[in-house]
């Protein structure tokens, strides 16, 4: 299980009481939501517009590994790091953790970069790919 100190970025996410199933868990389609959400929030942070920018990023591959069930209400963590940057496309890992130092869950997830309109495959604009290099662990 990946530890918190494996991201550079990371975000908190609360939480919501329609997150638990009926077994008393956060369901696994919410760790989707929470890693969409982190890498988004790190891309808006770092001057994505989401609203009406000529750039977008969509998702085309995600995978989870869950290690320990996570319950509402409850503040998680999410660890956000690039695994890989290409030109038009990043795969982040992202992990999600509890209270714990260890990740209650962790995958990767893939955004295509493309033109709002066309949606096209464009490259990655140069502020947004300097951000996503400085949460690299290895050279772009």
């Amino acid at each position: 299980m990946p530890s918190i100190s494996e991201y550079p970025y990371v975000t908190t996410i609360t939480t919501r009481w329609m997150d638990n199933d009926i077994y008393g868990h956060v369901n696994n389609v919410a760790y989707y939501s929470f890693f969409d959400s982190a890498a988004n929030q790190f891309l808006i942070e770092h001057g994505l517009d989401i609203h009406s920018g000529p750039i977008i990023g969509l998702v085309v591959e995600s995978k989870c590994e869950y290690h320990e069930p996570l319950a509402y209400p409850q503040v998680l963590r999410a660890g956000v790091r690039v695994d890989k940057l290409g030109n038009r496309a990043v795969t982040y890992g992202i992990a999600i953790f509890g209270s714990s130092e260890r990740a209650a869950a962790h995958g990767h997830f893939v955004h295509v970069f493309v033109d709002r309109v066309t949606r096209k495959p464009t490259p990655i604009p140069d502020q947004i790919r300097s951000a996503l290099a400085s949460i690299s662990l290895h050279s772009a």
